[in-house]
């Protein structure tokens, strides 16, 4: 698996950690479900962007003609 998938399934990982912390605290039963769900998609899409971001290093390739 490339780093870029595994730093997406970790922060995955962590969002559900956080999501399981407030709701068995409490805080996601004042929360209407729709803003959760916007703000999960939210962060995946964040995660995805940070992702892909550092997935590696961009290098252009030189093509000599002759």
């Amino acid at each position: 698996m490339k780093w870029a998938g595994m730093y997406l399934v970790g922060f995955v990982i962590l969002i559900g950690g956080v999501l399981a912390a407030l709701w068995q605290l409490g805080v996601l039963a004042t929360i209407s479900t729709t803003w959760i769900v916007i703000g999960v998609v939210i962060l995946i899409g964040i995660g995805i962007m940070v992702s892909v971001s550092h997935s590696g290093a961009k290098e252009n390739i030189e093509i000599d003609r002759k």
